[in-house]
């Protein structure tokens, strides 16, 4: 089946590609790893991954 979270960001018939799962390794207190995922419009990926 397919998922809804895509179908979900989609308001026409091109609205849902202008956005892009990002994921990002965080590093906590403690040493160990954690990810950071958001669905981001495609202009702002560098920014997500700039902070």
């Amino acid at each position: 089946m397919a998922k809804k979270t895509v179908a979900t960001l989609q308001t026409g018939k091109t609205d849902g590609r202008s956005y892009t799962k990002v994921i990002k390794m965080v590093k906590n207190e403690k040493g160990s790893y954690s990810f950071d995922e958001k669905m981001v419009p495609n202009e702002a990926v560098q920014d997500f991954f700039k902070n």
